[in-house]
C-alpha cells in the first residue's frame, strides 16, 4: 500500500495516458495500416501509458523538490 501512495501521480498519469492513447487510436488512428504505432490499438495504448507515466514522473519529481 505504501508504494501506491508514493507513486500516485505516476499511476494516475499512466492510466490517463493509456485512455488517451486508446481514444487517439480510435478517433485518429491510421487508415492505411502502414503506421507502426497507430495502426493497432494495443500499441497506441501502450505508447500512451508510457508517455503518461513519464509525464506523471516528471510532475511527481517537481512536487517532491518543493517539499
Amino acid at each position: 500500500m505504501n508504494i501506491l501512495k508514493n507513486q500516485k501521480l505516476i499511476i494516475i498519469g499512466a492510466t490517463l495516458g493509456a485512455i488517451v492513447g486508446f481514444f487517439y487510436w480510435k478517433e485518429v488512428g491510421c487508415l492505411t495500416g502502414s503506421c507502426a504505432i497507430k495502426s493497432v490499438w494495443y500499441n497506441m495504448t501502450a505508447y500512451g501509458l508510457l508517455l503518461g507515466g513519464l509525464f506523471g514522473s516528471i510532475i511527481q519529481g517537481q512536487f517532491q523538490k518543493k517539499k
